[in-house]
């Protein structure tokens, strides 16, 4: 860059940002309701990470010109709302499967969930103007602010932390190696502060030299994690679990067909009839997607003897099933759940989803919504008792995950206090197919392919459709079946790195830290200047 760049870089984003700053009413909202759309298309499956470097210069552009808490809370929640509008669209298309009986909830999924998440951007931007941050010093509280009620929003009435910021880096895996260390929170936590360091090159309190060379030093941190990520990918090691060979069972059958009373007992049909195709290796474990088998398997002895045959010999068949059993009045209680049936029909092992999605598979405000959920067609699913590490023959020690259970960082694997010994590999089971052809699939698999480079642990996906595949202890992909594709995929299972990564054993405890250390120093810089 030559000096003559650097003297009119700064004067034209002066004027920019002076225009933002100024934009008043409606104009200033829909402007930031703008940008928080164009950092939506930062994450998958668009992964355009670079257009964060303008989305978060224009809220901290448009929040200087907030002249009161409401204004600055205001701004943020405008940004939110565009972003998750934007981002978390296709929730709307499960409602599509049965649209004459959810035709109510259509608004509330397309515009109440953006409105509800929004709330976590408004207090973000409002404590950051609150602090009024000087210099430099005010991108670290933005950026810290942000990653705080970020954190706050993936724990907060049972939590929802899809799409943060970091996982834009999923198209990039040397830098996604960061989140070993500091976690996905931590990762948007940097991720927001060098994205907002050209703001800096507006500000007149800041020396022109600083204000390029933070930036400068921003993207070269960037460039260095990137580096030692790459390093880290290639001393990765390619060894997998001796005698395991999978098949992934990707049936691809369309929602509205799924439970159909004539159609059930053939889907089943089909995917014993996938397991069964030939093999160039043999195969010894199958492994079947969430609910894949839509009938009552403890109640059903001749069922569990038909999916036994087309178990490995020696092996497993591992799939979703509902379950339902008496509660303690009587009535039945519903599960979704995985099963583990042997060659002779036996179930040997069993696992309940622990974190339910609400107004899916239960309803959080009965009092005043009296129907059921959405997805247990009127009824509502009971929670199961947490992460366990489940022990099957013939494999070593699993972290079961069903659905969205593979989203929270940090709690996808059971504590070592209780007990438990560190699982060796994660398996979730998955129906993406409520979604259709949207983001939402894509997205999904992003996130459950950080939490493999998170824990240092590989990753076996098997969904109805979107997405399919194994993901090894670095989050490389060994195997896929893409969105929309009916198959099998036969692999064998990756190993575990031999040791927790930092975050393994610390999780979110190393961006707390960071956290604390971007609040302190932006708030010295704030005294001191």
């Amino acid at each position: 860059m030559t000096v003559t760049d650097m003297t009119t870089t700064p004067a034209r984003l002066g004027r920019l940002s002076a225009g933002l700053a100024g934009l008043t009413g409606w104009r200033r909202l829909l402007a930031a309701a703008g940008f928080g759309g164009l950092a939506t298309l930062a994450l998958p499956p668009a992964d355009a990470v670079p257009l964060l470097l303008i989305a978060f210069p224009g809220l901290l552009w448009l929040l200087d010109g907030a002249r009161t808490r409401r204004q600055a809370f205001a701004v943020g929640w405008f940004f939110g709302f565009g972003h998750h509008l934007l981002g978390l669209y296709w929730i709307s298309a499960a409602l599509f499967t049965d649209i004459e009986r959810f035709w109510w909830a259509l608004p509330l999924s397309a515009a109440g969930l953006p409105i509800l998440l929004a709330m976590f951007t408004g207090f973000a931007t409002l404590l950051a103007w609150t602090l009024k941050g000087r210099g430099l010093g005010r991108m670290l509280l933005f950026a810290a602010s942000w990653a705080l009620f970020e954190w706050l929003r993936g724990h907060v009435f049972t939590g929802f932390p899809w799409n943060l910021v970091g996982y834009g880096w999923t198209g990039f895996l040397p830098v996604l190696q960061g989140v070993s260390l500091i976690g996905i929170y931590g990762l948007s936590l940097l991720t927001v502060l060098v994205a907002s360091l050209p703001a800096g090159l507006a500000d007149a309190a800041v020396p022109r030299r600083r204000a390029w060379g933070a930036l400068a030093a921003g993207l070269a941190l960037f460039a260095a994690l990137g580096a030692w990520g790459g390093l880290r990918l290639a001393g990765a090691s390619d060894a997998t679990v001796p005698d395991v060979r999978l098949r992934l069972v990707q049936p691809a059958i369309d929602q509205r067909l799924k439970w159909a009373a004539g159609e059930r007992v053939r889907n089943v049909q089909q995917q014993m009839e996938l397991s069964a195709a030939p093999s160039s290796e043999p195969i010894t474990h199958v492994i079947w997607a969430e609910t894949a088998v839509p009938l009552f398997l403890n109640q059903d002895a001749r069922l569990r003897q038909a999916l036994g045959s087309v178990t490995p010999p020696g092996g497993l068949l591992v799939t979703g099933v509902p379950r339902m059993e008496p509660g303690p009045e009587g009535e039945p209680l519903y599960y979704n759940s995985l099963a583990a049936v042997d060659g002779s029909g036996a179930v040997t092992g069993r696992f309940d989803k622990f974190h339910l999605v609400p107004f899916g598979e239960y309803m959080p405000l009965r009092r005043w919504l009296p129907v059921g959920a959405i997805a247990g067609n009127g009824a509502e699913f009971s929670a199961g008792p947490g992460p366990v590490s489940l022990d099957l023959k013939g494999l070593p020690p699993v972290s079961p995950l069903i659905c969205y259970e593979v989203i929270f960082p940090g709690a996808v694997l059971p504590a070592v206090e209780e007990g438990a010994g560190r699982p060796r590999w994660m398996l979730n089971l998955t129906n993406d197919a409520w979604y259709g052809n949207t983001a939402g699939p894509h997205q999904h698999f992003a996130i459950a392919r950080t939490r493999a480079v998170e824990e240092g642990m590989p990753l076996v996906r098997v969904a109805n459709t979107g997405i399919s595949g194994l993901v090894d202890s670095h989050g490389r992909i060994t195997a896929m079946l893409p969105l929309g594709h009916r198959g099998v995929v036969d692999a064998a299972l990756p190993e575990a790195l031999p040791t927790p990564t930092l975050y393994g054993r610390v999780g979110d405890g190393a961006f707390g830290l960071l956290l604390l250390t971007c609040f302190a120093v932006g708030l010295r810089a704030r005294h001191r200047g």
